[in-house]
């Protein structure tokens, strides 16, 4: 592995200080979850994701979705029949849909959220989230990379978004589904990789009103929905839950076009607040 740069190193050190040791492979398996080689991270590790599946990727896949069927989300609380179709045709054929986004930033945040992007974000080619209105509006590129499984069945998706306007890299993401140690039913997991790392959100689904979708990572104790860091270092791991609150409300309004409200919390205060109009094939 390539010395650390001195920032990457003392945020290493941070989460391992903060966080607590995991097995990735016995007690923690929950949280074991694609890592990237290196500090570029892009697509890059996507294929050995895929080669974790004991399968390959599928690039430009017509009509590929984060998931192949959603109701691998059913479970006491949740059916996924109970969504309204367009709802469920964009998780399900997530490469055929455009997206309009905007941004709002709490004036507080904002400021920090522009070093995070300068220094880590667009530097390392992932979770840089646009700091200025203009910066996504020409819209946002999306591609979907299905992982499959050594039998052609499909385990995983990547979920790669870059700015239209410039191409820089906003996130990078990969889609499965993961039941939590004692939850009823599974939770749509996210896992963006980092060098030796990643940061993962459960995200748990409910039903609302007229079909539509809600993801949300409320507050919790260590091993519920939520957010986390690992960190892998020396043959050891370490895993700290964080107070980052995402919720996502997938919905069809009005005039039947498909829209997206996602905030973004630390603790209970609202950071950023993004749109998204999403345009079907």
């Amino acid at each position: 592995m390539p010395d650390l740069s001195p920032l990457d190193a003392a945020t290493r050190r941070f989460w391992r200080l903060t966080g607590r040791p995991v097995d990735l492979g016995g007690e923690h398996t929950w949280l074991d979850a694609p890592r990237n080689a290196g500090p570029d991270v892009g697509d890059a590790w996507v294929e050995q994701a895929a080669r974790a599946l004991g399968g390959r990727p599928v690039h430009d896949l017509p009509g590929a979705g984060l998931y192949a069927d959603l109701s691998v989300l059913d479970g006491p609380g949740f059916r996924a029949a109970d969504l309204h179709p367009l709802v469920r045709d964009f998780y399900e054929h997530t490469a055929g849909w455009g997206m309009d986004a905007w941004t709002q930033w709490n004036l507080l945040f904002q400021p920090g959220g522009e070093l995070i992007s300068r220094f880590f974000g667009r530097r390392l080619r992932q979770l840089a989230l646009p700091t200025r209105p203009l910066d996504v509006s020409r819209g946002m590129d999306s591609r979907v990379v299905a992982l499959l499984d050594g039998a052609g069945a499909q385990q995983g998706a990547a979920w790669l978004r870059t700015l239209r306007a410039t191409g820089e890299w906003v996130f990078s993401g990969c889609y499965t589904v993961r039941t939590l140690p004692g939850a009823g039913r599974p939770s749509v997991h996210v896992t963006f990789p980092l060098e030796a790392g990643n940061v993962q959100v459960f995200l748990r689904p409910r039903v609302l009103a007229g079909g539509a979708l809600e993801l949300s990572s409320p507050a919790g104790p260590f091993g519920a929905d939520g957010a986390y860091v690992t960190v892998s270092e020396h043959g050891r791991a370490h895993a700290a839950r964080v107070p980052l609150h995402e919720t996502f409300t997938i919905f069809v309004d009005d005039e039947g076009v498909l829209r997206t409200d996602h905030s973004l919390r630390l603790w209970s205060a609202t950071v950023v607040r993004l749109h998204y109009k999403l345009t079907g094939p």
